[in-house]
């Protein structure tokens, strides 16, 4: 029996198992496809970073579902923690540089709702 010939793709592995498809949408989607990530990653991104910030922003994050975003956040890279700035014994949150990708998505994000849905306005700035 002849040989079969090898193939010249390069092999991709399958998708995790926690993913639906390899499409890069529906992987997107499965990181931070939810309706509280993004606003995780909004609040870190106008300079909140501890749970006490983000349970505190106007959408009012239940704490069991703060809890679970940040670990998923963290185990796929998207935030690190680090140590807060006002205790060593208390942790923060900060972006990654894979996560600091995601800032021109969430701009664009604001921008149509603030184009397209009446009654919408930007969040003050933390410093």
């Amino acid at each position: 029996m002849p040989k079969a010939k090898a193939s010249t793709r390069p092999l991709r592995a399958p998708p995790p198992p926690s993913r639906r498809s390899p499409c890069p949408v529906a992987c997107a989607l499965d990181l931070f496809g939810d309706r509280w990530t993004l606003l995780v990653i909004r609040d870190l991104m106008l300079g909140r970073s501890r749970f006490k910030d983000f349970v505190s922003s106007p959408e009012g994050i239940p704490t069991n579902i703060l809890s679970d975003r940040l670990e998923r956040l963290l185990e796929s890279g998207i935030v690190r923690q680090i140590p807060a700035t006002d205790s060593g014994k208390r942790m923060a949150y900060e972006l990654t540089e894979k996560g600091e990708a995601l800032r021109p998505i969430l701009k664009s994000m604001r921008d149509w709702g603030l184009a397209w849905e009446r009654g919408t306005k930007t969040m003050p700035q933390q410093g």
